[in-house]
């Protein structure tokens, strides 16, 4: 039986879906999301990996997979197009870090961005979305797995809502 979904938006589906799983292996944070990034290439091939505190406590899951696709050594990857797949929408503003997750992503040249859920503002305002689209890359949006990211992160809805 057919899904109805372009071949496309079935490995976009299923991709994503791996980076919210690697998001569950987040060390728990009261003040930073719990975000997962896997780096494709063009062919389909996952080329690099990473999720939030998972090198030290301030690195952000884009920032840790571009990490690791530069120790990965030279690359051939055209990342013109690659696609980061990030459960959270890349940070546009951090106090953490020099450089946000969006500019990291356009600095490295990927041409697409598939996330989850646009990041809620309890945290900072984020405009990573429309910062990528300014700067030429391709973001898809696939809301109807927010709520898998919402579930990894409920323990900063619930203190905000508590």
């Amino acid at each position: 039986m057919s899904s109805g979904l372009t071949p496309q938006a079935e490995a976009d589906r299923r991709w994503l879906r791996e980076a919210i799983e690697l998001s569950r292996r987040c060390p728990p944070s009261g003040t930073a999301y719990s975000v997962g990034a896997i780096i494709v290439a063009g062919d389909g091939t996952r080329r690099a990996d990473g999720y939030s505190r998972d090198a030290d406590p301030h690195v952000h899951a884009e920032e840790s997979a571009l990490a690791a696709l530069a120790r990965s050594g030279p690359s051939h990857v055209d990342l013109a197009g690659a696609t980061i797949y990030s459960s959270l929408e890349p940070c546009s503003s951090r106090r953490s870090r020099p450089r946000t997750c969006t500019h990291l992503i356009l600095a490295a040249g990927i041409g697409r961005v598939v996330f989850a859920l646009r990041e809620p503002p309890l945290l900072a305002d984020c405009h990573g979305a429309e910062l990528l689209r300014q700067g030429g890359v391709e973001v898809v949006e696939i809301g109807d797995m927010a709520r898998l990211v919402r579930e990894v992160n409920a323990h900063l809805f619930t203190a905000q809502d508590g």
